[in-house]
């Protein structure tokens, strides 16, 4: 069943991932997809309801925009306050693309550089500062990052096009000694 969250630019964005999401291989469909998003966030076509804008206290927020009953791939909006971030995660082995609508973010990404079954190293590959109108693209097995509101007094809002809607991701915790132990995180939306 497809969310049915109105916002200005909805139609024109689903256009336009629908045509992206039909290319054969994932690396075509993540570049035709972010350039989708690049384009319709710079134009300023989207505006979200002032509701799904709010941040929330104890975390970033989430909110399903739209969710492709034909393709499958989901629309989220996250909203993050001020010095807000997620942990080292994953994807669960699912293509995204994400486009800052509002603010700046900070992007981390990382490789895994040595697998221990619950424990794992990583090493950072890279930051990114992206503002409005960028976006980037996460394809497994390059998949794990960190991002976060650099801002401390201004809301940041990103919008996610996830290959299908993410129910769960790995988080990484940090340990002792550069080590991270996994678990695994069930998400909702807000």
């Amino acid at each position: 069943m497809a969310a049915t969250m109105e916002f200005a630019g909805k139609q024109d964005l689903v256009r336009r991932l629908d045509a992206a999401v039909r290319h054969e291989t994932v690396a075509a469909v993540t570049t035709g997809v972010q350039g989708a998003l690049t384009e319709i966030i710079g134009s300023g076509a989207v505006e979200l309801p002032a509701d799904v804008k709010a941040p929330i206290a104890d975390g970033y927020g989430r909110r399903l925009l739209y969710k492709s009953p034909e393709h499958g791939y989901a629309v989220i909006a996250m909203v993050w306050g001020p010095h807000q971030g997620t942990a080292l995660h994953d994807h669960d082995g699912v293509w995204c693309v994400e486009g800052v609508l509002e603010g700046e973010i900070d992007v981390v990404r990382y490789d895994l550089v040595e697998d221990g079954g619950e424990r794992c190293r990583f090493a950072p590959q890279g930051q990114v500062r992206a503002g409005v109108g960028s976006s980037g693209a996460l394809i497994p097995p390059f998949e794990y990052h960190t991002i976060a509101n650099p801002c401390p007094d201004a809301t940041s809002i990103t919008v996610h096009v996830y290959g299908r809607e993410l129910e769960q991701c790995t988080v990484f915790e940090p340990l002792a000694d550069g080590w991270y132990r996994r678990a695994t995180r069930h998400l909702g939306y807000h």
